[in-house]
């Protein structure tokens, strides 16, 4: 047990008093690694489909991921949630708290994946229309989502604990289940799409087993008592804030990806009215993208439990140094990935795609959407940041913001004006306007954090000695 002891104190040691680069590091290059897999993961499935040379296919994972989307979205809730409560409880020195936080967010995911799952079996055929699903793609589409769709609860659990660890130090194993499920995937996905001759039945699979594997870890890791946090659901509760403090974080922070999911939807819709060849060009623009937007969201969600230690320790001038180095870490790294995904273009876009007309609208629409993905770090840190100083509100508002209040009107506005491109300007507009946004509410939100710092201090003092 001291032994056990020891290696959590010195993980979180890593918080508290390590120097702050390699802090950083340590805590962002696991995450960045993590998402890395799932971008791995989401050009897989992608690229081996595309080399059936059946792009209505392509068009099909297109029009089904941002609904897969939707089980990450609930994921990202309790986990984005849960590790914002869980960091800030362990810088007040709470643990047991922490530990009632770990169980509520596991058995949530369990609860909500299962009526989720069951909800979009009952509703597909709506569903699929909603979606803009065309003749030619619907039974595509429907083979993809029926199969996805059973792995809902694993792919809650897998989103939410690779975040969670992260809250009590373990970055590398919180980046080993993303790892494991995507690896299988990538495995599975030449053997059962082309191997098999499966096509879009066999991607499918692939991303179940993955999922089931990479949720499977993490319930192993907790069973074997590996962790400092708990899964039991003897701990869980919905009592002491537990569920209103996991929820006021993860619900807007969630909100981005969910609005990211609704607003493609709306777009892929709006593109198959257009063509299937346009719907399997934004498909294939918007993973161009995905590679920078990927590895920031990672970075982002690596730096925020070092952010939301500090916070609840109220270690300023720790908490302004981490800002610092992340931000030009994080724009540093935006610019070069940009700038390599520009220079590359052609050689990714034909990787996926076969057909002239859709590889003439892919690289349309890449070179549209890149204009601005050099934004991506500033934003994921700053995004990140708001969660974790538990700024509720103004994490709400960006979030709202970003995929929702801007993005979506854009859509129709520009598309009204400039046609088919303007869908696809709608988004770098709304990625430039909502960065602005969320300096403006970063600088406001930690002012008047630091100026009530005290008082709240007091009251956690308090609070820990009730629980």
């Amino acid at each position: 047990m001291p032994k056990k002891h020891n290696a959590k104190s010195n993980a979180l040691q890593l918080f508290h008093s390590a120097p702050v680069p390699q802090a950083v590091l340590k805590n962002t290059l696991p995450a960045m690694a993590a998402m890395l897999m799932v971008l791995v993961y989401n050009l897989a499935d992608t690229f081996f489909i595309g080399q059936t040379n059946d792009d209505l296919q392509v068009a099909a994972v297109s029009l089904a991921t941002p609904v897969f989307l939707l089980f990450m979205a609930l994921g990202t809730v309790f986990g984005v949630g849960g590790t914002s409560v869980i960091s800030r409880a362990l810088g007040q020195r709470r643990p047991h708290y922490a530990k009632r936080v770990c169980a509520f967010c596991m058995w949530a995911c369990v609860i909500v994946g299962v009526v989720m799952s069951a909800l979009m079996l009952i509703f597909m055929n709506p569903l699929l229309r909603l979606i803009g699903a065309s003749p030619d793609t619907w039974n595509l589409t429907k083979t993809y989502l029926v199969i996805v769709t059973c792995s809902g609860p694993f792919v809650l659990i897998s989103n939410c604990f690779s975040n969670i660890l992260r809250a009590e130090g373990e970055a590398n194993r919180a980046m080993f289940g993303p790892v494991l499920g995507n690896l299988l995937n990538v495995i599975l996905d030449p053997i059962l799409i082309l191997g098999l001759d499966w096509g879009i039945t066999g991607a499918a699979i692939a991303t179940v087993i993955g999922m089931l594997f990479s949720a499977g870890y993490y319930i192993v890791y907790f069973m074997r008592g590996k962790s400092s946090l708990s899964i039991s659901p003897r701990r869980a509760t919905l009592r002491q804030g537990v569920c209103s403090s996991v929820l006021a974080i993860g619900i807007p922070a969630a909100l981005g990806s969910l609005l990211m999911s609704i607003s493609q939807i709306v777009v892929n819709a709006q593109m198959a009215a257009y063509d299937d060849m346009a719907l399997a060009g934004i498909g294939v623009a918007m993973k161009v993208t995905m590679i920078t937007g990927m590895v920031c969201i990672g970075f982002g969600q690596g730096v925020q439990p070092l952010l939301g230690y500090c916070v609840g320790a109220r270690l300023w001038p720790r908490f302004k140094e981490i800002m610092k180095i992340s931000i030009i870490f994080a724009l540093g790294l935006s610019i070069i990935l940009t700038a390599a995904c520009y220079l590359l273009r052609r050689q990714i876009v034909g990787a996926f795609l076969t057909e002239p007309a859709s590889f003439d609208y892919a690289l349309q629409f890449t070179n549209i959407l890149l204009t601005t993905s050099f934004l991506f770090g500033v934003f994921y840190v700053l995004a990140n940041a708001l969660q974790a100083m538990g700024a509720a509100s103004a994490a709400l508002v960006i979030n709202l913001s970003r995929q929702g209040l801007i993005y979506i009107p854009a859509l129709f506005i520009l598309q009204n004006i400039m046609g088919v491109t303007g869908l696809v300007w709608a988004q770098p507009l709304a990625d430039l306007l909502s960065t602005v946004l969320v300096c403006l509410l970063y600088c406001f939100t930690l002012r008047r954090l630091m100026q009530t710092a005290p008082t709240q201090l007091k009251n956690n003092k308090t609070a820990a000695l009730s629980i």
